[in-house]
């Protein structure tokens, strides 16, 4: 019963989006949302920012269903997960169905390195896809400022007679910028002399791993916003060790100013004008890795379906959805999506990259493992309904496509082969439908992995155990040490956010498939007062990445019309 992805060549992303004829955004929000002009800011004719003061007009409104899209772990071969959640939006949108998509904003850092842009793919996308992977409407900009203001009030303040008594030693907010650049990860600051302030040991992070972006994406007001921003920690004083805000240095006020405008959630479509809300996009290893609060919100005021995503693998992304997002904010999916593939199925199974369009049956049934470990995370642990979609590739056989919707139906879950990059909704109408049927069951009941009140070295032997399958947490020294100072400053009922590779649910990102009975080793605990977590850092994880060999930047250009090239 499987129907052939298209095997003719898809254009490049960047020529399929240039093509479109999209709706004039005013149009858009007045047709298809009933959103009056007065209530958007336009940036230009294509995206507008619902203003605030339009959020607000939207809350005598019932909700809509929530359906959260995520993956198996990723591989190098690559998933299509945000390309799933536009494609099922679109198949939604073209059964009738008043549905919407809200995904996070892309950040440059990857578009201009190793992933590329993420706005979806072939006939699957939102658009305008350039402006939406390069600088958009600001909100990044902002969130940078923002960041970096608080960075220099701080050495200033340092400066003009450290009235507070902070340990410079002990500062641990970093600047931001939003490119890979390794060579900033670890900085000195202040140095010239007496004019340019107290020598320092300092450090950029890209913005997406800002705790400001995660503040911006929790935030459910401007008031909200602002009080998070005051409880950012900085540092610490030198005698009694006291924790230093950004209250106490004056600045969250302006912060807010900064923020005020990128608070507001942006308005998009898809090629096949699916009204999309992209706004905001921590990330999904050192933060919770989900769109903003307000766009959900907003969104689900407006559609009776909301489409919406959270980062990597249903080990990272959807345990943090559901843990920290959900915890905060009472959001419950209705229904979640598990994206999965041939190819990755097969790199699970032991298959290296090179040998992936080599049918191999036999690794589908091994790599199983990894999908089938996700599967029952989402059921059994999130208390959630699970469904797979299986997003096809041209050199996908039919006997490997069989295999795994066999495995699949096997776990008592429905999968369904989705050919939406090729064929838009056409190839995604299948997937809906049975998105709406589970939907209609009502089966879900979401469950968080552990208590808030229970203390936070035992949250993270939860998430290790339950989720990753591991035998155990332990903590490095100075990580025990700091993981007690943040339980005795009475912190300990926030949830926490594991800083784990997506690669594995073991912090190995070598390891593939499903392995069992590793232990997870915290090597070092931050707090996130503002946003409302505690990161445990595992492994190699890093808030700065670096470019490859061969960054995507080579390949990116301009053409003498004005016209991008290269963009994917």
């Amino acid at each position: 019963m499987t129907t052939s992805a298209r095997t003719r060549p898809v254009p490049p992303d960047i020529e399929i989006a240039e093509a479109a004829e999209l709706t004039p955004i005013l149009d858009l929000a007045r047709e298809r949302l009933g959103i009056d002009p007065e209530h958007l800011v336009p940036y230009g004719h294509d995206k507008a920012k619902v203003s605030l003061a339009g959020v607000r007009a939207l809350e005598s409104r019932t909700d809509g269903r929530l359906v959260l899209v995520t993956a198996i772990s990723p591989t190098p071969a690559g998933e299509g997960k945000t390309t799933t959640s536009v494609g099922l939006a679109d198949g939604l949108a073209a059964l009738g169905e008043n549905a919407m998509v809200a995904l996070r904003e892309p950040s440059m850092g990857p578009v201009f390195g190793i992933k590329g842009g993420a706005a979806g793919g072939g006939y699957s996308q939102v658009v305008p896809m350039a402006d939406i992977n390069l600088n958009f409407t600001g909100d990044f900009a902002a969130i940078a400022a923002a960041n970096n203001l608080l960075s220099a009030v701080l050495d200033n303040h340092l400066h003009h007679g450290n009235a507070l008594d902070i340990d410079p030693r002990t500062v641990t907010w970093k600047r931001v910028v939003d490119l890979n650049d390794r060579a900033l990860r670890d900085v000195v600051v202040g140095l010239g002399g007496v004019a340019n302030g107290i020598p320092r040991e300092d450090g950029f992070d890209i913005v997406v791993a800002s705790e400001v972006m995660a503040i911006l994406c929790l935030a459910t007001s401007v008031a909200d916003l602002r009080e998070r921003l005051g409880r950012v920690v900085v540092g610490y004083t030198r005698g009694t060790k006291q924790a230093v805000h950004a209250r106490d240095l004056n600045v969250h006020g302006a912060m807010t100013v900064i923020l005020r405008d990128a608070l507001a959630p942006n308005l998009v479509q898809t090629l096949e004008h699916t009204p999309a809300m992209i706004h905001g996009g921590p990330f999904a290893n050192i933060a919770h890795g989900c769109n903003s609060v307000m766009a959900t919100r907003t969104a689900l005021k407006l559609a009776d379906y909301v489409v919406t995503e959270a980062g990597f693998g249903a080990d990272l992304g959807a345990e943090k959805f559901v843990d920290i997002k959900c915890r905060a904010t009472g959001l419950r999916p209705s229904a979640v999506v598990v994206v999965a593939t041939v190819r990755a199925l097969k790199y699970h199974g032991g298959v290296n990259v090179p040998d992936l369009g080599t049918e191999s049956v036999e690794a589908v049934t091994a790599g199983m493992a990894n999908l089938r470990r996700h599967l029952r995370n989402v059921r059994d642990v999130y208390g959630l309904p699970p469904v797979v979609a299986l997003n096809r590739f041209p050199s996908d056989t039919d006997a490997e496509v069989a295999e795994v919707l066999r495995l699949v139906e096997a776990e008592g879950v429905r999968a369904y082969e989705a050919t939406h990059f090729a064929d838009g909704s056409d190839g995604s109408k299948a997937l809906a439908r049975g998105v709406l049927e589970v939907i209609e069951e009502g089966s879900a009941d979401l469950q968080f992995v552990y208590p808030d009140d229970m203390p936070l070295a035992q949250k993270a032997e939860a998430v290790a155990t339950r989720v990753y399958g591991a035998a155990g947490v332990t903590f490095e020294p100075k990580a025990a040490k700091r993981l007690a100072a943040i339980e005795a400053e009475g912190y300990g009922h926030l949830p926490i956010c594991m800083a784990k590779t997506q690669s594995s649910f073991s912090t190995d990102p070598t390891l593939r498939g499903a392995p069992e009975g590793h232990t997870v080793s915290v090597r070092e605990v931050r707090l996130a007062a503002g946003a409302g977590f505690v990161v445990m850092v595992t492994g190699e994880i890093m808030t700065m990445p670096g470019l490859p060999k061969v960054p995507a930047s080579e390949r990116i250009d301009v053409d003498d019309d004005g016209r991008i090239v290269g963009l994917s």
